[in-house]
């Protein structure tokens, strides 16, 4: 592998090439929370594949029962050269984070925060909401963006009525529908569709994207590939059009895609960066910043890299970030 060539496992197929070549990728069960955890199915990232376009972390979760699983108790945490994309189907979550933003995340609507060079924030189910299902999912920021001011957007994309099948487009552009979202990442779709029980949808998309396709509801047919529930199918660049077909049930699938990055990243924790020593940095700075560990005089005068955050909050309190490993970070491809 050389600088040159950061995806080797990137497979291109040649314009017009029909998508025989559908990998499917298993989630893998991951606790979240303290003593009633919440548990989340994580199909990005894996070890054979960690970036689709510029998304590098696809949780799904739910529906769960709040009372039973305690809902959403993520307390202030940071992030650096990513955004965050927050994606309900049911439930109402709030968001605070140090750029001055409070919002509540709502089914159907899109809640976009860019940490760029840095922020945090916290996520806390609304007390009210009983079942509490959706997504989580990240993108990371292309080298040119990653170092910009962190940012907040919301849209509520309108629905597009297809035979069959209905569609909310939340970042990029399909069906005649373009989300107004900056995104700071060139080349990127995000779409939550619904197809009737039996429908079948051809979608013409970009053929110079790499998508997902999450069976989120319910087991679906990616061109001629199975998804099982849960699961996430890959299709590679040069493909044209994506066929999209439900079982015997209504199935909720939500599409990433995006032109591949191209870029080594390191991600580790809530941190993206380039290499190992970024990675050391940002936790150095998380740590002194929060009043995890003493501040260093080399940062004296210096603004701060994770922001203010609103005074009085109550508990949950802001996480620690973990120990690094003994051994040095290595880029994700």
């Amino acid at each position: 592998m050389t600088d040159l060539d950061p995806r080797p496992d990137l497979k291109v197929l040649e314009p017009g090439q029909p998508c025989t070549a559908t990998e499917v990728l298993e989630p893998r069960l991951v606790p979240l929370g303290g003593v009633r955890e919440m548990t989340v199915y994580r199909t990005l990232p894996q070890r054979q594949r960690s970036l689709v376009g510029a998304w590098c972390f696809l949780d799904h979760y739910g529906p769960d029962d709040v009372s039973v699983t305690g809902g959403m108790q993520m307390p202030r945490h940071p992030h650096t050269g990513l955004a965050t994309v927050s994606w309900l189907f049911t439930g109402h979550v709030g968001h605070l984070d140090s750029g001055g933003n409070a919002a509540s995340v709502v089914p159907g609507e899109l809640n976009l925060m860019i940490a760029g060079r840095g922020i945090t924030h916290q996520e806390i189910s609304d007390p009210e909401t009983n079942i509490l299902h959706g997504v989580q999912l990240w993108y990371a920021l292309p080298d040119e963006t990653r170092f910009s001011e962190n940012a907040f957007a919301h849209y509520a994309p309108e629905p597009v009525i297809l035979p069959g099948a209905r569609a909310r487009v939340f970042i990029g552009a399909l069906l005649g529908s373009v989300s107004p979202v900056d995104t700071r990442t060139p080349g990127l779709l995000g779409a939550e569709l619904i197809l009737e029980p039996g429908a079948s949808v051809r979608l013409t998309v970009r053929a110079d994207f790499e998508h997902a396709v999450l069976a989120e509801s319910a087991e679906v047919t990616v061109n001629s590939a199975t998804v099982g529930h849960r699961s996430l199918a890959y299709i590679p660049p040069g493909s044209e059009t994506l066929v999209l077909t439900a079982g015997d049930t209504e199935a909720r699938v939500i599409l990433l895609g995006g032109v591949p990055l191209r870029e080594r990243i390191v991600m580790w924790w809530n941190f993206i960066g380039r290499d190992h020593d970024e990675i050391v940095e940002y936790r150095r700075r998380y740590q002194a910043e929060l009043g995890f560990e003493p501040a260093d005089t080399r940062d004296a005068g210096k603004p701060a890299l994770f922001g203010e955050f609103p005074p009085d909050q109550p508990p949950p309190l802001p996480l620690p970030a973990p120990p690094l490993p003994n051994s040095r970070l290595l880029p994700r491809e």
